[in-house]
């Protein structure tokens, strides 16, 4: 039997908004990504992928201001092109305040893709030109995220929450990471403190690593204290998690801080992650703050 048609993101949005962010996150979602498509070879891309024998089930697709005012004007063609294959493409637009951009450019000193090819344009006319040529995109857009109030974390972490976990699943659970020094999650629903247990960091060799990496894992693992203490939060969420799915909440956060964020917290994020998918939850996301 073939799988099902693919999910399809289309990633647009000004330079400087934090798109390349966007397709980096949902490369690590496992999307097969692909940056600066002219917005007329989307469908023959997707459908050329359809074709194939390993046909990816997660695509993001990055369109921006270069394929020119006219194609973007015909976005809604293309979207129907991919209407025609069975998909419905999801079109994310990002945004930004252009003094929030300028700022940004001005701290990388990179260029304006718009300003690259013409002498005397400077980088608020280049912003004001996009802007004009991707009010299309803008308008046509399903979510619009404006990240002006967002620092790259954040915003990979909005991402992970509301694209790697399923809308329509009664109840999706996202294990995160944290360090305390950097404050607590403003949004955890439940808050478990890691401090308390053996710090790899004091082991020379164990410090460069993360709680994602085998050698702490092992080092961890090993530890008596550890496995009690993950033994009694996996008790705590086995009881109490099931009895949220009646809720109207759609995803819960269950945060693990440590001193620094790298080490044990990553580790029981990604450990009790792996034990609610053990148990049956379908949407499990994780995200590590101090490492994403």
């Amino acid at each position: 039997m073939r799988a099902a048609p693919p999910t399809v993101v289309i990633v647009s949005g000004l330079s400087g908004s934090g798109k390349s962010v966007a397709l980096k996150t949902f490369e690590d979602l496992d999307y097969y990504c692909v940056d600066n498509l002219p917005v007329e070879l989307l469908p023959p891309f997707v459908r050329s992928l359809m074709k194939g024998d390993t046909l990816p089930q997660k695509i993001a697709v990055g369109i921006d201001a270069r394929s020119g005012h006219a194609e973007l004007g015909k976005l809604a063609q293309w979207r129907a092109a991919l209407a025609q294959l069975g998909l419905e493409g999801t079109l994310i637009f990002f945004d930004a305040a252009d003094e929030i951009l300028l700022r940004r450019y001005s701290d990388t000193r990179r260029r304006h893709p718009l300003s690259h090819n013409q002498t005397g344009v400077s980088l608020q006319e280049a912003i004001r030109r996009e802007r004009e040529v991707t009010t299309p995109l803008r308008e046509a857009a399903d979510v619009v995220i404006d990240t002006s109030q967002l620092n790259v974390h954040q915003l990979r972490r909005r991402i992970i929450a509301e694209f790697a976990l399923n809308r329509g699943a009664a109840l999706s659970l996202l294990f995160e990471s944290f360090a305390y020094k950097r404050g607590v999650p403003a949004d955890a629903d439940f808050v478990f403190d890691a401090r308390v247990l053996p710090n790899p960091h004091w082991n020379p060799e164990l410090r460069p690593y993360s709680g994602r990496d085998p050698k702490v894992r092992e080092y961890l693992r090993s530890q008596a204290e550890v496995a009690e203490y993950v033994g009694q939060v996996s008790q705590f969420l086995d009881t109490w998690l099931p009895r949220l799915r009646g809720e109207t909440r759609s995803y819960v956060t269950i945060a693990f801080g440590c001193t620094g964020g790298k080490h044990r917290s990553v580790y029981l994020a990604e450990t009790l992650a792996q034990h609610a998918r053990n148990q049956g939850w379908e949407e499990v996301a994780t995200f590590h703050r101090e490492l994403d």
